[in-house]
């Protein structure tokens, strides 16, 4: 999970509202801040943390002009606390009006959105989804990359949508 002060450099310290996080979900202690830049339909950001042990519970950025809205939990528990009060409060867990939560799986791919969004760059709208191979389908997968001309990535992203495409088709579903 990210840290408050890596948030902080990411929306460049545009620190502009905050106070205690109102639902019980992250327990007594947690805190949210706002952070805005350009005004209402500048970039925008928010982070939960815990004020005791500066835990982070949940960072999310605000991409209005592309109609995207990223969240990253400190931990799927984190995550389903907050959807299971969510439900029990009757909200829904969307973002903003038709805009659901993209939720990322990784710290360094929010702080990469988050990070462009504030700063007004373009960045790569895909997910990073972390996987674990053992070496030597790493080893088989880097052949195969090099023998197509194409980077290990752009590989095993491939590798991998073939494989999620023949899984629908099997299970009978479709776009």
């Amino acid at each position: 999970m990210i840290t408050i002060e890596q948030f902080l450099k990411a929306v460049d310290y545009k620190i502009n509202d905050g106070s205690e996080f109102q639902w019980a979900c992250f327990g007594s202690n947690a805190r949210y801040l706002d952070a805005q830049k350009n005004g209402p339909d500048g970039p925008n950001a928010s982070i939960v943390f815990d004020t005791e042990d500066q835990t982070v519970y949940q960072a999310m950025v605000y991409d209005y002009p592309a109609g995207r809205a990223y969240r990253l939990s400190g931990s799927p528990e984190y995550l389903q606390d907050y959807q299971s009060e969510a439900k029990l409060r009757g909200a829904t867990d969307q973002a903003w009006d038709d805009v659901k939560y993209i939720d990322l799986e990784t710290a360094e791919d929010f702080m990469e959105k988050c990070t462009a969004i504030f700063a007004g760059e373009s960045y790569d709208d895909r997910i990073t989804i972390p996987i674990d191979l053992p070496d030597d389908v790493m080893f088989a997968l880097m052949k195969q990359a090099h023998e197509q001309d194409i980077t290990f990535n752009q590989h095993v992203e491939q590798v991998l949508r073939s494989e999620i495409e023949k899984l629908a088709i099997q299970h009978g579903i479709t776009n």
